[in-house]
């Protein structure tokens, strides 16, 4: 059997993720062409079809999904030495690829990166926003080094650092700014605004009204915190917002902000990354500059 390139295992994998050649090659920088030929030669140096072709999308082949198993920690191992050898510098350099929930990213992001790059200036940081779950798959497939969550995550396979704890606010019309502020219990009564299936945030705010397996007695759903203000302003309901959030998600919304009486609700925003990487103290600095500069 001829060799099996790292090269050849990193456009598996690609193709795999996307089960498309097109958004694989897109994703590894090649042609279609050059990725499929890269493809046709590893089954042809295995012996076995890697992919079932279909008109419209492709998928593993039996041999494929048991093929993916043992290229995944491979690959991984592989990217560990690399990271061995960046440990080994003095200072944090190279390419650092940063997860964020999107509930923290446009509020603490920007601040942030200014100085963690200040910091280190030989970083280059690459940004993904996305769910709390993807992040994960993200990171424990090594696609990403590092991410900013609401904790605990509660996944074997990475480490958890707390960096601070954040309280939510109650938004509503301007109207019923006079009202009592309400507790869970009553919250879960009325028309709570959420985000959309998915979000971490939804399930906190849904935690905090009660311990009711159901959703609350009336809600309507947005995709965003920005969605959400402009539904609270157009009087159709009552949300939970991210204290983080409230500066730049109200300065153009008629909206009445409340704290919550104590206890009120909160979420503790950490950073998470793999066990097994060599660059754990490294990761380490960069939640330490965090609480120092970026903790709300």
């Amino acid at each position: 059997m001829e060799n099996i390139t790292i090269k050849q295992l990193r456009y598996f994998e690609a193709v795999s993720a996307q089960g498309h050649f097109g958004r694989a090659a897109e994703i590894c920088s090649i042609s279609q062409p050059a990725i499929s030929v890269q493809i046709k030669e590893l089954e042809q140096t295995l012996g076995q079809k890697l992919f079932e072709r279909h008109a419209r999308h492709i998928r593993l082949t039996a041999f494929g999904s048991v093929f993916s198993e043992r290229v995944q920690p491979i690959l991984r191992a592989i990217d560990d030495l690399s990271d061995l050898a960046r440990a080994a510098n003095p200072g944090l350099v190279g390419k650092l690829r940063l997860g964020v929930i999107p509930t923290v990213g446009p509020y603490l992001l920007p601040k942030f990166v200014t100085d963690l790059t200040a910091a280190f200036p030989g970083l280059d940081v690459r940004m993904r926003e996305t769910q709390t779950e993807k992040l994960i798959a993200d990171l424990l497939a090594g696609e990403l080094d590092i991410a900013l969550v609401a904790l605990p995550i509660s996944e074997p396979a990475l480490a958890e650092v707390p960096l601070f704890e954040e309280p939510f606010v109650l938004l509503r019309a301007v109207g019923d700014a006079h009202k009592p502020v309400p507790n869970g219990e009553t919250l879960r009564k009325m028309r709570l605004l959420l985000l959309e299936e998915g979000h971490c945030f939804r399930d906190q705010a849904l935690s905090f009204c009660g311990p009711s397996p159901n959703a609350p007695h009336e809600s309507m759903e947005g995709s965003s915190l920005s969605t959400l203000v402009q539904m609270v302003a157009s009087g159709l309901g009552v949300t939970l917002l991210p204290e983080m959030a409230v500066r730049l998600e109200t300065r153009s919304a008629d909206v009445s902000v409340a704290r919550f009486p104590t206890p009120e609700p909160t979420r503790q925003i950490g950073l998470i990354w793999r066990k097994t990487t060599p660059m754990a103290a490294q990761f380490q600095q960069i939640a330490e500059l965090f609480r120092t500069t970026t903790a709300v």
